[in-house]
């Protein structure tokens, strides 16, 4: 609206100008020498206008011509550094896409049109990264480092490629290059910080953590947690060598991060030697009310030296109490009672404590659960039969951080080296899932678990003195084929017996050889009633005479214990035409009996009648 207005109030004072010019009387006379020209102020004004606009055109010709090669190679450039970011920007595409030959033509054209652009250098060592060749990369990566716009992206990428060759000191060098030069710098801060909290350096990262703060790279409560973490992990290590400073630490660690398990502990430990118990007492309920811990409950129990064993289980049910039925934590107090009452041998408040967690136990429960069956009844079967139990019980929680388990509490992950990465969670290896049991329970770990104790069985004497037998008793099974007669009536007679009821006829030597031929096993037992059969002992070998009813097939006849050397129908038997050689006595019978059988290829063809 503004523009308008002005361009109507220039258009009025030119036309009240015109008019003031036109309405002017008189001549105007230009005399120079003998020249002498007479006109009107209205013309003048005209011809002095179209003589301005003629010097203008002839001037902006004249530049234009003055000015075409420049104007051609600067066009030319600008065309040239087009290409160049549209060969950048498809390398870029393809480096994101995964295609390797696409993004190394891209680069190749972009380095060619566009050498001295940052992209076109990130293009080249990003495609040289796809492509595998580390040493283009970080040549690129170096010459980078070495511009001034280019510096930190080229630090960051020579960074990346010293952690893929596993060199961490190079990588650290380069972060801290990179943090003098931008502290602000997110990558560089936390390699330093990961760095240093692995060497042990606890200072150096308690300086790095306040030089975040300072650049605004965490909030004031994220730092203050990982300062009382960096304390803690200060004062464990110290606690030891210089306790005075670690008391120190660990009191403001306490004070920063009062929910810290591995901290209050501490705390409530140097405060206990201290005498200030009740001091030590409110830390570590603090801390167990946000996060339930076992070691939580043993510094309670022994916050107040020379305790008897019923006074620190007074104490953990006290502080057990504090955790309602329906939180997550409230089975680490229940565990917590039951240890303490095991100590004070209060065995029937740990069992009624552990009660509701036998039947699916984790394996602190199982453990609990064998140490209190070896210190109440000192049955070391059922205390076995715990401890396997234990091996096939979900897991407890544990010290976790990116899927990494400790043992033990530490301030920075051994995976990603993130500080604070620690938690008291169920492994996820652990987990229950939709899968069934991979390892099944034994029948020995059930047969230990059973309520009574077994009982023993003594067997009826019999005339030979045989080994007990551990297998389950069977229905009197029949006889074998290739068993003698006597055998199908008693069954559970030794096979000596069965050998002297053999026919008459049968001569020792033929008695040694069926003794020999059948081994000996234990006889069959009895038939028991079933409640003998209950409470009889566990199953052991399969008897040698087994019922042969399933074949359908019962021997008809007889057969003899002993049975004689028969000639078969299709036996060649000893080839009595055949001729003799040197290696008939060798391998044959004596020649006063009969005519050894030839060997070799001669017995071979003897066996055709050739």
């Amino acid at each position: 609206m503004l523009r308008i207005v002005l361009f109507l109030v220039l258009i009025a004072l030119a036309a009240a100008g015109a008019a003031w010019v036109a309405d002017q009387p008189g001549d105007l006379v230009l005399t120079a020498g003998g020249f002498r020209a007479s006109t009107t102020l209205p013309r003048f004004v005209f011809l002095l206008g179209v003589f301005a606009a003629v010097v203008v055109l002839v001037w902006s010709i004249v530049t234009m011509v003055w000015r075409a090669p420049g104007r051609l190679r600067r066009r030319s450039r600008e065309k040239r550094h087009a290409r160049g970011r549209h060969a950048i920007t498809h390398g870029l595409l393809a480096i994101g896409h995964g295609d390797i030959g696409l993004a190394r033509r891209h680069a190749e054209s972009a380095r060619r049109l566009a050498p001295n652009d940052p992209l076109a250098l990130l293009l080249h060592a990003q495609s040289a990264q796809l492509e595998g060749n580390r040493d283009e990369a970080q040549r690129v990566f170096r010459a980078m480092a070495e511009r001034e716009d280019t510096r930190l992206l080229g630090l960051r990428g020579l960074f990346i490629e010293a952690q893929r060759a596993d060199d961490a000191v190079g990588a650290v060098m380069i972060a801290e290059e990179a943090i003098k030069l931008s502290p602000s710098s997110t990558w560089a801060s936390h390699a330093v910080l990961g760095f240093r909290c692995a060497r042990g350096d606890w200072s150096g990262a308690l300086a790095i953590l306040d030089s975040n703060l300072a650049a605004g790279l965490i909030d004031k409560k994220a730092y203050r947690r990982q300062r009382g973490v960096l304390l803690t992990a200060r004062a464990l290590e110290l606690e030891t060598m210089d306790r005075d400073v670690a008391r120190e630490s660990v009191m403001e660690a306490i004070k920063l991060a009062p929910t810290l398990v591995p901290a209050a502990v501490l705390a409530a430990k140097f405060e206990s030697e201290a005498h200030q118990v009740r001091r030590a007492m409110k830390l570590v309920e603090a801390a167990w009310l946000a996060n339930p811990h076992p070691d939580l409950a043993d510094a309670y129990a022994h916050v107040k030296l020379g305790d008897s064993a019923r006074q620190r289980l007074q104490r953990v049910e006290t502080l057990a109490a504090k955790t309602s039925a329906d939180k997550m934590g409230h089975v680490e107090g229940q565990l917590a009672i039951a240890r303490a009452a095991i100590d004070a041998s209060e065995f029937a408040r740990a069992r009624e404590v552990l009660a509701p967690y036998v039947n699916d136990p984790t394996q602190r429960v199982a453990l609990l659960m064998a140490e209190l069956e070896r210190a109440e009844h000192g049955d070391s079967g059922r205390a076995r039969a715990w401890t396997l139990r234990a091996v096939r019980a979900r897991h407890d929680p544990a010290w976790t951080a990116d899927g990494y388990v400790s043992d033990r509490w530490r301030p920075v992950s051994p995976v990603t080296g993130r500080l604070d990465a620690f938690q008291w969670h169920t492994p996820v290896a652990s987990l229950p899932s939709d899968k069934g049991t991979t390892i099944e329970s034994s029948a020995f770990e059930e047969a230990m678990l059973a309520a009574p104790p077994p009982k023993r069985v003594t067997a009826a004497p019999t005339e030979t003195p045989v080994e007990p037998p551990a297998a389950t008793p069977v229905p009197a099974p029949a006889a074998q084929d290739n068993s003698p007669p006597e055998a199908k009536e008693v069954v559970d007679e030794p096979i000596k017996e069965i050998v002297k009821e053999a026919p008459k006829e049968a001569s020792k030597e033929a008695s040694k050889e069926v003794a020999k031929e059948e081994p000996a096993a234990p006889p069959a037992e009895p038939v028991k009633s079933a409640a003998e059969i209950a409470e009889s002992s566990p199953v052991a070998a399969t008897p040698v005479f087994r019922t042969r009813a399933d074949l359908g097939m019962p021997a008809s006849v007889p057969i003899q214990a002993v049975i004689p050397i028969v000639r078969a129908p299709d036996d060649p038997g000893i080839d009595d035409d055949g001729p003799t050689d040197e290696f008939t006595e060798q391998i044959g019978t004596p020649k006063g009996h009969a005519k050894a059988q030839a060997g070799g290829w001669r017995g071979f063809w003897s066996r055709w009648g050739a």
